[in-house]
């Protein structure tokens, strides 16, 4: 009962301070949908305004603020951005729906005390702002790291049969992922509503080698050479051209070396010309044909180095500047020759051309033993005759006749041979290849008399090459 006789004595104190005229009051803005005055939003009156009428007004002001700017200091360089680029916004957008609420809920004295303090002191809601992490990390990672240099690794040049070591410069580049959270930060605890400037974390990018490290490279540890004596002017040229790019490449221990990468693009601004190379069965003319001589006589290099081969595909048919199975093909991205170092020291690739031969010598820390010896030889397991094909041309006139060459099909494996003191230690199976047969193209020419065509055409539909020349030398004694 005292409980109850408390609630009254309070209720009726209301009563006499404030009148029945308040309490009228009360109940009306209690149904009233604006905002009552005196209340913000960080600088926004919100004052008699709807709850929509104030998310709109909210809005307009994010907006406004949206085009101050941030200023990135970058190393010497600076980068300016407006705070709406990067998806300025709110995380606390409820309090529209809090001061809307304001003095209209909840019991009576609840509601007529909120009212009563507003009238004393305005209530201010405090917006907490952020930025839309995918913005600003597209912003970073597009105008920010473009002023990043990187470090230079020191490396290898090979003049007159010696090495020199160019040392390496140190880089400096931009701790991306600190720079975000710096930017965000920045927002959501420093900034006072106005253009704003903060600089970002860089990292400094030491380059790779010592001096002490480089002058461990001085053994051979495998050198090889092919021939393409019998190659024209611009296939020679691709040859000499794909062993100038890769000529000169340091690799420390870990990396990959990818043939394709160095090589490419086969083009003439590159130093390619047309070349013959395989297509599809055919010999075909195309930029940079011949370049698979230099990566096989890389790969010889490789074996005899005995580093980790990591990527090798043969030819899809035979070649003749090396036994089946010691090839090694490219062929657009989906043929690649890569290899590692995986030595605990540098290596130097060198790459030369002369007198019609391409040699590759593979540098560094040998550590192999003097009386360990590797030989690599290929052991062929099976042949495919590939046939001859006689196809008539009506097209060209009698005595036409063009033949393009065989390439027997192969099934061939390389093994690798371990010896020390000169005896056989292990036998190890390096790959398996398998090599299309294709076959010896003949095209004869039956344009002409119709009865000398209606010869050709008999005999070649026999396949057999000794009648179709037969057939054919008769003709052309009887056209003379």
């Amino acid at each position: 009962m005292k409980r109850f006789a408390g609630y009254g004595f309070l209720f009726a104190f209301i009563l006499a301070v404030a009148g029945m005229g308040s309490m009228e009051a009360l109940a009306k803005e209690k149904e009233d949908p604006t905002i009552h005055s005196g209340v913000f939003a960080d600088e926004v009156d919100l004052s008699g305004m709807t709850e929509a009428e104030a998310e709109a007004e909210l809005a307009a002001y994010i907006n406004r603020l949206g085009d101050e700017t941030l200023t990135l200091e970058i190393f010497d360089e600076q980068v300016e951005v407006t705070l709406g680029d990067l998806g300025l916004g709110c995380t606390n957008l409820n309090v529209i729906e809090e001061a809307a609420q304001l003095g209209k809920t909840g019991n009576v004295i609840k509601r007529y005390k909120e009212r009563k303090d507003l009238e004393h002191e305005n209530k201010v809601y405090e917006l907490n702002w952020m930025l839309d992490s995918d913005l600003i990390r597209d912003f970073v990672s597009t105008e920010c790291v473009k002023f990043d240099s990187e470090a230079k690794d020191a490396t290898l040049k090979r003049e007159n049969g010696t090495f020199q070591i160019v040392d390496g410069n140190t880089g400096t580049k931009l701790d991306v992922e600190g720079s975000i959270q710096a930017i965000q930060d920045y927002i959501e605890n420093d900034w006072d509503k106005e253009n704003g400037r903060i600089t970002l974390p860089v990292e400094t990018d030491y380059p790779r080698g010592s001096r002490e490290e480089l002058s461990r490279v001085k053994d051979v540890l495998g050198t090889f050479t092919t021939s393409y004596s019998t190659s024209g002017p611009s296939r020679s040229q691709n040859v000499s051209n794909g062993a100038r790019l890769i000529n000169g490449t340091v690799l420390y221990p870990g990396d990959t070396f990818s043939t394709y990468e160095v090589v490419s693009p086969f083009t003439t601004a590159n130093g390619y010309e047309m070349a013959g190379s395989y297509l599809n069965g055919k010999v075909v003319d195309s930029l940079g044909g011949g370049i698979c001589q230099v990566s096989t006589t890389l790969y010889n290099a490789v074996l005899l180095s005995e580093l980790e081969v990591v990527e090798r595909s043969n030819h899809s048919m035979i070649v003749t500047y090396v036994d089946p199975s010691a090839d090694a093909a490219i062929a657009g991205t989906y043929k690649d020759f890569k290899f590692k170092n995986d030595s605990d020291a540098p290596i130097y690739i060198e790459g030369v051309t002369a007198n019609k031969q391409i040699t590759f010598t593979i540098y560094g820390e040998e550590t192999r033993p003097s009386n360990r010896t590797v030989k690599y030889v290929s052991q062929t397991l099976s042949t495919t005759d590939p046939g001859a094909v006689i196809i008539a041309d009506p097209g060209q006139p009698i005595g036409y006749r063009v033949a393009e060459s065989a390439h027997r099909g192969v099934q061939a494996e390389l093994y690798k041979h371990v010896y020390v003191n000169g005896v056989e230690e292990s036998v190890t199976k390096v790959n398996k290849s398998t090599y299309n047969a294709s076959p010896r193209t003949v095209v004869i020419g039956v344009a002409g008399d119709p009865g000398m065509s209606a010869e050709l055409i008999e005999a070649v539909a026999t396949q057999d090459e000794g009648v179709v020349n037969a057939v054919l030398a008769s003709c052309l004694e009887r056209m003379q």
